[in-house]
């Protein structure tokens, strides 16, 4: 299968966060921060994915979906640099992936913290500041600046009540809160996000989705997002790729989550209906097995 639409179907320097512009950016911007153009990438000799093609802009909101082994986390590495691709053309910001990563808040696979965990939940977010830096942080106008930011992403991911916890005495859509937060430090203009909804509840799935998209929306954060479960996010995305069978269906939701669609991907039979308030579900999808691949 290749990449369809719906309707067919070296890193660049850290820069220090004290000197990184304040609030969101005006607009969409006029170029794509991701774009693929008919990318192929293969992992131990075998191709994962092909003829994918996509672009995101500033301020979208984008589901990587897919069967398990289909190669969602694989695709998020490409754009990360991390997984050169086979075959086609990856960029972004306009360059080769890796060259702006600094552009780029990552959040990986969830790790669920021990309960005996005593770092606070506010220096969790602080380690997305200046985490990459050896020694104790030094008082003075960097620090008040650190200090400034932790305070305002905080508020931003809603976590005031709790930030000064112990992250290990955090729920997990608590502890999920603060990593979005340590990602969002450094002012990002692109969001890759690994599974940030895997192990939360239906409530906390559905929080967190809503809290990204407020994100995407008032800073103008292109995002990228993997996930298994699609029914919580389906509301608040702006494109869906979904991955299968070594291609992808490219589109909107409603154009790319059809019974049709979802059938032939997954190779059985799928339903897709709508809630009483016209919101899509899917039903008969395959679970994701209880400890799912890090890779592809």
């Amino acid at each position: 299968m290749t990449s369809r639409t719906a309707a067919s179907a070296g890193s660049e320097p850290a820069t220090d966060p004290a000197a990184l512009p304040r609030g969101g950016r005006a607009g969409a911007r006029s170029e794509p921060v991701v774009s693929l153009d008919r990318v192929a990438t293969r992992v131990g000799g075998r191709t994962i994915w092909s003829e994918v093609s996509l672009r995101v802009g500033g301020g979208e909101f984008v589901a990587v979906l897919g069967p398990n082994g289909a190669g969602k986390s694989t695709l998020l590495e490409a754009v990360l640099g991390l997984q050169p691709v086979s075959g086609g053309v990856l960029r972004v910001f306009g360059a080769e992936p890796g060259r702006h990563n600094a552009r780029v808040g990552y959040l990986p696979q969830r790790r669920a913290f021990d309960q005996a965990t005593r770092v606070r939940g506010v220096d969790v977010v602080r380690l997305g500041w200046d985490g990459d830096r050896w020694g104790v942080p030094l008082p003075g106008r960097r620090g008040r600046a650190a200090r400034d930011r932790v305070a305002e992403v905080v508020e931003m991911v809603a976590a005031q009540d709790y930030a000064h916890r112990p992250i290990g005495q955090c729920s997990g859509g608590e502890q999920q809160r603060l990593l979005i937060g340590q990602a969002l430090i450094r002012r990002p203009e692109l969001l890759v996000l690994d599974e940030p909804l895997d192990g939360l509840d239906v409530t906390n799935q559905a929080a967190v989705s809503a809290l990204i998209q407020q994100v995407c929306r008032s800073q103008q954060v292109a995002v990228l997002l993997v996930t298994h479960d699609v029914n919580p996010i389906l509301p608040y995305l702006d494109q869906v790729i979904y991955l299968a069978h070594g291609g992808a269906v490219v589109g909107p939701p409603a154009q790319v989550i059809t019974a049709d669609t979802l059938t032939m991907l997954y190779g059985t039979p799928i339903d897709v209906l709508r809630d009483r308030t016209g919101r899509l579900v899917v039903v008969g999808q395959p679970d994701a097995p209880p400890q799912h691949r890090p890779r592809p």
